[in-house]
């Protein structure tokens, strides 16, 4: 291939990623937009990466086929760094990136196994703990945040802590927007944790497989008010290392921002997860308003 091939398919390649980004996790392409420009590309890149992985078992008509697909892509994670061509465009500018930023291989690991981890999940196997998908969410977006930080050469461990509960907070509250999704496709309230659906009165036996009640709304506001706090809590623990944290990490942490819509959100419907309002706009809240937020945080250098 020659060099202007190449420049063109890696050009189109990462176009692709931000068209992927765009069109699944909206939020958070607003939030890259506010990264400094020479970020932006190996941001997309590692957010494609995720995407692909987060909607694998979902668009896959059989969970067979989906775990394959993750499968899949912790083999390509494998040829990317025993430098292996791979005709896939996200695999091409995960190539790309982590040739010039040096990304660490075992972030991307840790992340796609996290995810084979819970699609072979049984149906009736709940978490126990809020750290069980605390431990989730941190292999699964604190590690996005971890490598965007890498790639800008930023090199601060109280960056990667803020970075750490900002990913913790943001997968627990990506979470909880996903139950009522979870329930429509037979697997319950997987994501609440079993000790949380315990005090609340939610646990049941169906047909011999332990479940979550999806009838008992009380209960069930009661225990997403329980798991939206955990994600608050490391919302200010992120927030409370914002003077010690680099200026040039700032806008790498500006998901904690959608984060706290969601939360305030959720505040707004009193947790109940199946008000159609948290549907509207942008995680519950006009687009306009979200991305006036967004702005306004990235001007001020906060998150």
């Amino acid at each position: 291939m020659s060099a202007a091939s190449k420049s063109s398919s890696l050009k189109s390649a990462f176009s692709y990623c931000v068209q992927q980004v765009r069109s699944y996790d909206y939020h958070n392409y607003l939030c890259l937009l506010e990264l400094p420009p020479q970020m932006r590309r190996a941001a997309f890149a590692l957010r494609a990466f995720n995407v692909e992985t987060a909607k694998a078992m979902d668009v896959a008509s059989d969970p067979r086929i989906g775990l394959m697909r993750l499968v899949w892509w912790q083999d390509v994670i494998d040829k990317i760094y025993a430098n292996n061509r791979i005709e896939h465009p996200i695999a091409q500018s995960l190539s790309s990136v982590i040739s010039e930023h040096k990304i660490s291989k075992a972030w991307l690991k840790r992340s796609v196994e996290a995810r084979i981890k819970d699609a072979q999940r049984e149906p009736d196997e709940i978490p126990k703990t809020t750290e069980e998908l605390e431990k989730y969410a941190e292999d699964t977006q604190s590690t996005i945040l971890y490598m965007t930080l890498q790639s800008g050469g930023i090199n601060s461990t109280v960056a990667d802590h803020a970075a750490s509960h900002i990913g913790k907070a943001s997968g627990l509250a990506l979470l909880i927007r996903s139950l009522p999704y979870h329930a429509s496709r037979h697997r319950h309230f997987a994501y609440i944790p079993s000790e949380i659906a315990s005090k609340h009165g939610l646990m049941i036996q169906d047909g011999g497989q332990t479940g979550i009640s999806v009838d008992f709304r009380e209960g069930l506001s009661n225990a997403v008010f329980e798991m939206a706090s955990s994600a608050n809590s490391h919302l200010q623990k992120a927030r409370e290392l914002a003077k010690t944290v680099p200026s040039n990490a700032l806008p790498v942490l500006l998901p904690a921002v959608p984060t706290q819509v969601l939360l305030d959100s959720l505040h707004r419907v009193n947790f109940d997860v199946f008000d159609p309002r948290l549907q509207r706009g942008v995680l519950g809240i006009p687009p306009l308003w979200f991305q006036l937020k967004l702005k306004w945080h990235s001007w001020r250098g906060r998150y």
